[in-house]
C-alpha cells in the first residue's frame, strides 16, 4: 500500500467544536456508555477523548457483533472487562442486546446510586452519555434504548449527529447524546486503514481502491473460504495478488466499461460494501490481545495495537 494513502487523518471543524462541547458536559454525567464496532474493538476505540472520562464508569458497546468474528467478539469482551470495563456485545439494528445495557448501567452505578440515595436524593434519573466515533451505530443504540425512531438522527453517512441532546428513558434515565468525534491523526497507519474499512472515513478524503487492495490481503489469510464462497474464487485465484485479484472480481461479476476495459472501481466499491454489510461473512480485522494480568503488566487498552487476523 502506497505510504501517503496509509496515513489518514481527518479532522473536521464540527469535530474540533464537539471535543469542547464534551469537556463540559462530562461533569454532568454518570456514566458514559462507548460504542465501538465489534470488528475493530480497539481501533474504533477513541483514545483522544479518555481523559475526559477517565473517572466516569463506562460499558463498551461492542456494536454490530452480527458483522463480526463471535469468537473474537468474547475474546474483546473479556479482554475489556478485566480492565475494568462493562461490556456488551450487541447489534442495535436489530435490537440484539440492548435490553442488557440499563441493568449494565444501573450495576456499574450502584454505588453513586446509593450514595445520592442517603443524602436525600432518591429517585434521581442516571444521566448516561452516549459516545463513539462516526459510523459505528451510536445514533442507532439511542434510538433502540429510547424506543423511538426519531430520538436522534442515523445515516450511513459519517458525522450525521452535530447537536448534543438529552433524551429521556423511562423514568429512571436519560442520555446525552453528542456527535461522533475522530482524533486529530492516527499515529498507527493501521488504525486509520481500519477505521476506512468500516466506513467511518468519508470516501471523500479516502481512495477506496488502495483500501479495497489492502483489505483483501488484510482477510485473506483468516477468511479466504469466505472469500471464494462470495465471488467463486478459485484456489489458484486466491493466490494472485489482490492487484491480481481485483480485475477477477471485476470479471465475475461482469464490471465492464466500453472496449472491454473492466471497471476496477466499481469492483473496490463493490467489495467494501460487501464488507461492511456482512456479504462475505462474520469477520473481524483485529485479534485481541492477550487478557493483562492481575499485576497490569499487560498492554492497556488505549495503547494495545491489536494484530491483524492473518494466519487465523
Amino acid at each position: 500500500m502506497n505510504e501517503n494513502n496509509a496515513n489518514i487523518n481527518w479532522f473536521p471543524g464540527h469535530m474540533a467544536k464537539t471535543e469542547r462541547q464534551m469537556q463540559k458536559s462530562i461533569s454532568l454525567v454518570d456514566l458514559v456508555i462507548e460504542v465501538v464496532d465489534a470488528r475493530i474493538p480497539v481501533s474504533s476505540k477513541n483514545p483522544y477523548l479518555d481523559k475526559l472520562w477517565s473517572r466516569r464508569p463506562r460499558i463498551i458497546a461492542l456494536n454490530k457483533a452480527d458483522l463480526a468474528d463471535p469468537e473474537e467478539t468474547a475474546r474483546f469482551r473479556k479482554w475489556y472487562e478485566a480492565q475494568g470495563y462493562g461490556t456488551i456485545a450487541i447489534d442495535a439494528l436489530h435490537g440484539k442486546g440492548m435490553r442488557d445495557i440499563q441493568p449494565l448501567a444501573q450495576k456499574l452505578c450502584a454505588d453513586k446510586l446509593q450514595r445520592e440515595k442517603e443524602r436525600g436524593r432518591e429517585g434521581r434519573r442516571l444521566r448516561l452519555m452516549v459516545t463513539g466515533i462516526p459510523n459505528v451505530g451510536k445514533s442507532t443504540v439511542i434510538n433502540r434504548l429510547t424506543g423511538r425512531s426519531e430520538a436522534a438522527k442515523t445515516g450511513n453517512k459519517p458525522g450525521v449527529t452535530r447537536h448534543e441532546q438529552w433524551i429521556r428513558i423511562g423514568s429512571d434515565m436519560e442520555l446525552l447524546d453528542t456527535p461522533g468525534i475522530l482524533w486529530p491523526k492516527f499515529e498507527d497507519p493501521e488504525i486509520g486503514f481500519r477505521i476506512a474499512c468500516i466506513g467511518s472515513i468519508s470516501e471523500d478524503v479516502v481512495d477506496t481502491y488502495t483500501i479495497a487492495l489492502r483489505l483483501f490481503d488484510y482477510i485473506r489469510p483468516g477468511y479466504s473460504k469466505e472469500l471464494a464462497a462470495r465471488y467463486r474464487f478459485t484456489e489458484d485465484e486466491l493466490a494472485l495478488t489482490a492487484e491480481e485479484l481485483l480485475p477477477v472480481l471485476a470479471q465475475h461479476r461482469g464490471f465492464v466499461l466500453g472496449r472491454g476495459r473492466l471497471d476496477l472501481e466499481r469492483a473496490a466499491n463493490t467489495f467494501l460494501d460487501d464488507y461492511r454489510s456482512g456479504r462475505i461473512g462474520r469477520i473481524t480485522l483485529e485479534q485481541c490481545p492477550e487478557i493483562p494480568s492481575d499485576d497490569g503488566q499487560a498492554a492497556s487498552t488505549d495503547n494495545a495495537a491489536a494484530e491483524t487476523p492473518e494466519g487465523k
